[in-house]
């Protein structure tokens, strides 16, 4: 059984600490982490249900969470140019690995 503690992530950062320069950032990325843990949480529970209609059901709100994180990382590549370099550099490293072993 899918046990709940296991699955869901932690804040890594407490918030009222956060200056105030950065606070958007990161309850950007806050909003992130949530979303992923709801896509993991739909697509597990989705993976053990013995319902048709349940799994499509679950599956249908994993993919809307995606379109969350799509939302939110939009808005914090506009916030954070660091964020935004790193996520094309971390693109570009990726196809030269598959590049190589293509």
């Amino acid at each position: 059984m899918i046990n709940e503690k296991d699955m869901l992530s932690v804040i890594p950062v407490n918030l009222k600490k956060v200056s105030k320069e950065n606070l958007n950032k990161e309850i950007l990325r806050t909003g992130i982490i949530a979303e992923l843990d709801a896509i993991n949480l739909y697509e597990q529970m989705a993976a053990i249900s013995s319902d048709d209609l349940i799994k499509k059901v679950l599956l249908d709100i994993a993919k809307e969470e995606k379109t969350h994180v799509g939302e939110l990382q939009e808005l914090l590549l506009r916030l954070d140019e660091e964020q935004e370099k790193e996520l094309k550099k971390g693109k570009k490293e990726v196809e030269e690995i598959i590049n190589k072993y293509a």
